[in-house]
């Protein structure tokens, strides 16, 4: 199950016990994979001069039987691609390898992200991985389109970092994360539950949610104040609707939530604009005013954001109707009529002196004296 060699002897920093992880390697076929154990992960912890810290939720897995349980539930398979977030010194990690896939590992801590490739060249050196030192809030783009997201998630930042991912990657179309108990029961909540709420929603609009499995607290090191659970999903299409409307959506659900005891009427009525417009979208949606929003799921959420968005060009239409605002452009005709008025009045002044043009006879007059002066 675990390498006799410790990983921290397959570190360049530890030349004084390279030999034997060299002699390891070599009595393993190349193929094989060495799991973690609790010796090691102290060992590579104290290599690294590394104290775990709740601020970055690092509460390493020491037990392979729970890795291997993870990559069964994920359904992981040979030559697929897997991202994994928060790999620490790399449990999780060896596991997906040892089933034939592909990782790519996002860790923001650099002495976890510059460890990793050491280690894993030493306990499964014809593997393939990619580590990448972000926060993986802030990733846009990831190698090899994952397919997969299995990881042991930070407890402090799981919803956001999932949501984030399913969000921008759509290629992920399923995958197993670790997560606080508590997190893992409302991410797969059903409508009504007293769990149920904004992460249950929002997660529904991504696909199929369900728990996969307690996990027990003393397969962690160090050893958690909380129980984790598996939960699993399977990703339903590329969401629900559009990018516009799943904006739309969440922030309805984020309102109701915010205000999860209020007719949804009320709590509604900052973002649709006030209660009675409210009432009115809800209604042309099928949804009751006086429900609250742990009733409603997440197809209701939308039907609601499409009412709201339905209802919005009427509101609009004087903006919407700029062409109809020829009616004012219709005084420019009238004010040309004057306009060209005003140049059509110098005729008279052009007449007084076309007048003159009848005075040929004062110049017919003038013409004589000047025919008899010779």
């Amino acid at each position: 199950m675990t390498d006799p060699a410790s990983p921290a002897d397959a570190s360049p920093r530890a030349p004084d016990s390279s030999a034997r992880a060299a002699d390891s390697a070599s009595a393993t076929p190349a193929a094989a994979v060495s799991l973690l154990g609790p010796a090691e992960i102290r060992d590579l912890a104290g290599l690294l001069d590394l104290t775990p810290t709740k601020k970055l939720g690092q509460n390493f897995v020491i037990d392979a039987n729970t890795v291997r349980k993870i990559v069964r539930v994920a359904r992981v398979e040979a030559g697929d691609v897997v991202v994994e977030v928060g790999p620490g010194l790399g449990s999780l990690t060896l596991g997906l390898l040892e089933a034939g896939s592909e990782v790519v590992a996002v860790e923001i801590d650099h002495r976890l992200a510059e460890q990793l490739p050491l280690t894993v060249s030493q306990l499964a050196p014809d593997a393939r991985l990619t580590v990448i030192r972000d926060d993986a809030l802030r990733i846009r783009s990831l190698p090899g389109d994952p397919t997969r997201l299995v990881a042991n998630l930070p407890y402090n930042v799981s919803v956001p970092v999932l949501l984030h991912l399913l969000e921008h990657f759509p290629s992920i179309r399923s995958g197993v994360v670790m997560v606080q108990a508590e997190v893992g029961h409302r991410l797969a909540a059903d409508p009504g539950s007293k769990v149920y709420g904004s992460p249950s929603v929002k997660a529904a609009w991504y696909g199929d949610w369900r728990t996969a499995g307690q996990v027990s607290r003393q397969v962690f090191w160090p050893v958690p104040n909380v129980d984790s659970v598996l939960v699993a999903f399977d990703r339903v299409g590329s969401g629900l609707d559009s990018e516009e409307l799943r904006v739309r959506t969440f922030a309805l659900v984020d309102a109701a939530f915010g205000q999860r005891r209020k007719m949804l009427r009320q709590s509604l009525s900052e973002v649709l604009g006030d209660s009675q417009r409210a009432t009115a979208v809800l209604e042309a949606a099928g949804v009751a005013p006086t429900s609250r929003g742990e009733s409603l799921t997440v197809r209701d959420f939308l039907a609601v954001a499409r009412a709201a968005a339905a209802a919005e060009p009427s509101a609009e239409a004087a903006p919407a109707q700029p062409p109809a605002e020829a009616a004012p452009a219709e005084p420019p005709p009238a004010q040309l009529a004057p306009a060209e008025a005003a140049p059509a009045e110098p005729a008279p002044a052009e007449a007084e002196p076309a007048q003159p043009a009848p005075a040929p006879a004062p110049a017919q007059a003038a013409s004589e004296p000047i025919d008899g002066a010779p």
